[in-house]
Formats: structure tokens, sequence, C-alpha cells
């Protein structure tokens, strides 16, 4: 398995966890909400201080998630799909 691919592994999506929204690994913390951190000029050592179960590659699975939806690449079948508990 790539860099890549296991980057991407950390994406996941839940049914029960906003309304499908990708995730970092099935907690709730969703993609969306890292970008828009960065977007707003949150640092990613501040990201990591303020959100401590984060991870250095969560991070880095977002922005690699983000670069292939912009890209055109259909990312969502290669994240994995968690059924609801």
């Amino acid at each position: 398995m790539t860099q890549e691919a296991e980057l991407l592994q950390r994406i996941t999506v839940r049914p029960d966890v906003f309304g499908g929204k990708p995730i970092i690994r099935d907690m709730r913390v969703a993609v969306e909400h890292v970008l828009a951190n960065l977007a707003a000029g949150q640092t990613v050592d501040e990201l990591l201080t303020d959100y401590s179960f984060l991870e250095l590659e969560d991070i880095q699975a977002c922005l690699l998630f983000a670069h292939r939806l912009v890209a055109g690449e259909q990312v969502h079948e290669r994240i994995a799909i968690r059924k609801a508990s």
C-alpha cells in the first residue's frame, strides 16, 4: 500500500456521524473542520495542540483528501465506509 493510500485510510464515513460527511479515524472530527481551521490561519502545530488526539498524519490525510477532490478524482471510493453502530 502506498503512503497516500495509507493516509486516505484515516478518512472514514459513517452515516450516523455528521450526516455521512468524511471524518478522521472514525472520530467525531470532520475533515471539513480541520480544513476550515487551516484556511482560517491556524497552524498545524496549533491544531495538534488544540486537538491532542489528532496526529500529524490525520492533518496530512485531510489535505490529501481535499487535493484529490479538487483534482476531480473519485476519492469516496477509496475511503472506508463504516456502518452505523
